[in-house]
Parts: structure tokens; sequence; C-alpha cells
């Protein structure tokens, strides 16, 4: 569903641009809105949330698939932790639809789905397992990775129940907003992948703007 902001960069309390193949990890608090903007298009945005205050609580996709009845994230979703309490509301988008079923990629995925020379390349749980040994002021270790929202990214379903990975449908300026349930810590990689058509095979930048 598309639903556009009413939100003004200009007033934003926070903004960094993430480049292709880094991560950004900071805390949003109850009540602020963040926004992950797709500066040139067709990125996948791979993030993680989790509770501020006890990161053993974060994001279901299990929890939050089965209570909106859709495998599509969009504006009017609610992000439900692995306890069923309400992490953050998508408030705006104009994509129009997330998912969060295809998972992160990995040098070992790298490795199965495309070739073994593969490996070596960077992947989104590598910048995720950098971002927490970098951040220990957070308490979290590679074992708190887990199934996470590919914010832009294209994953049809097909008729015969898989998943395949396409185009993207996002462009540049296109983005999706959350507002804030809970203090939570927001672990985003700016996907590298250049093996599939997510990044357009041509990985680049996204913004994070935060409002009270």
């Amino acid at each position: 569903m598309i639903k556009e902001s009413n939100l003004l960069a200009e007033h934003a309390v926070q903004r960094d641009v993430v480049d292709a193949g880094d991560y950004y990890m900071k805390v949003v608090k109850a009540g602020q809105t963040v926004r992950i903007l797709d500066l040139e298009g067709n990125q996948a945005a791979d993030t993680l949330f989790y509770n501020a205050h006890d990161p053993s609580e974060r994001y279901s996709a299990m929890d939050t698939i089965r209570e909106q009845g859709n495998v599509y994230l969009t504006a009017g979703t609610e992000l439900l932790s692995n306890e069923g309490n309400l992490m953050l509301e998508i408030v705006a988008d104009t994509c129009g639809r997330h998912d969060t079923l295809g998972g992160a990629c990995a040098t070992e995925s790298n490795t199965v789905r495309y070739a073994i020379d593969k490996k070596c390349m960077h992947a989104c749980r590598d910048s995720w397992l950098l971002a927490v040994a970098e951040n220990e002021q957070f308490g979290m270790s590679k074992r708190d990775i887990t199934h996470n929202i590919n914010f832009f990214m294209n994953v049809p379903i097909t008729e015969q129940g898989g998943l395949t990975f396409e185009d993207g449908i996002s462009g540049a300026g296109k983005y999706v907003e959350l507002r804030a349930a809970m203090d939570v810590i927001v672990l985003l990689s700016n996907c590298p992948q250049l093996n599939n058509p997510c990044n357009a095979y041509n990985p680049t930048p996204v913004e994070v703007l935060i409002w009270d």
C-alpha cells in the first residue's frame, strides 16, 4: 500500500548515509520515527530490530506474518517481537511492499547459490557480525543474528510456493517509514550483493533519517 509521509527531511534530528556494504546500528527511541530512504533506487536494505533494553527480544517474521495474514510488509504493518509485543509500525511507504521471507545473503549462501569462488564476497551477515563486534555496548553477539526484513527487496512467491529474487520495485527517492513503539536497536546492512537483481547488480547508498 502506497502512503506518503508528511515529515520533512530538514526537520530530522539525525541523518546518516549508509554506503553499500556498510552497516548502521543505532537506537531509535519509543515515539520516534525512522525512515529508510532508497537514494538511487533498486537497493535492498536488510534490517533487524531488537528491544534496546533486552536484545533477546527481537523482530519476529513468523509472528508478524501470522497476525497480519500477509507475507509482505507495507504501510499499516505492525512489526511484532518474538514475545508478541509491538516493536514498530510502518506508517508510510512509497515502495509498496517489502520482503521478510528471503533472508540475508551470507558467504555460505553465496557459495551454494552462485559459485564456490563467490564465498569471499562481502555479504549482509558479515556486516551484522562486524556491527555487533564493533558495538559491544549493546551486549550482542553472533547468536543474536536472526531473521530479517529486506526493505525494498522484491521476492515473489511462485505458484509452487517457492521464492524467487527479481528486479527491485523500488526507485530513487522511495522510502519506508516506521514509528517505534519501544526503544529499539536498528541494525541495518546495506546489501552488497552483486549476484542477483535485488540491487540491480549495482549496490548503492541508502539514507536513514530519524524524527522526534
